[in-house]
């Protein structure tokens, strides 16, 4: 194959691989009975909390409104509870309950773990290019949704 049929080859699957994530995002909400955004709050809060509502509100790139509507149906739902943070009792903290764990575990534990599996036929210089090549696909994405963001 010549370098330019490999580059397309390369956008090619990185476009199915967007679109896999996309359908995966798709069936994980379904199962949970949220809608997309409400799975996106909950991922954040899974990896990165507990953490402040305005923090999670940046993080999603939504206003404070939607944010507390979003946390709402989560509580609704069982997967975070609001807690008054210990040091700035101002602040509320939203955290993942056990439910919304056990839903991590059953959900998406299992694709780190398979991707973690089919990683290992590389060896580490290998890996290392892949590190690589994933650093640089999401500076280009993130370049371009800056981009296009800056049209409006």
């Amino acid at each position: 194959m010549s370098k330019d049929e490999v580059l397309r080859e390369i956008a090619m699957l990185l476009r199915q691989l967007q679109q896999s994530f996309d359908t995966f995002d798709e069936a994980a909400a379904a199962r949970l009975g949220l809608n997309r955004t409400d799975l996106r709050c909950l991922d954040i809060v899974l990896g990165d909390g507990p953490l402040p509502a305005g923090q999670l509100s940046v993080a999603l790139k939504l206003s404070p409104a939607a944010t507390t509507t979003a946390i709402d149906r989560l509580e609704r739902a069982g997967l975070v509870s609001r807690t008054r943070d210990p040091g700035n009792r101002r602040l509320v903290l939203v955290a993942s309950t056990e439910t919304a764990r056990a839903a991590e575990a059953e959900l998406f534990a299992p694709v780190g773990q398979a991707g973690t599996h089919a990683l290992t036929r590389y060896n580490d210089d290998q890996l290392t290019v892949i590190v690589d090549f994933l650093q640089t696909v999401l500076r280009v994405q993130e370049e371009q949704t800056a981009r296009v963001a800056a049209l409006h």
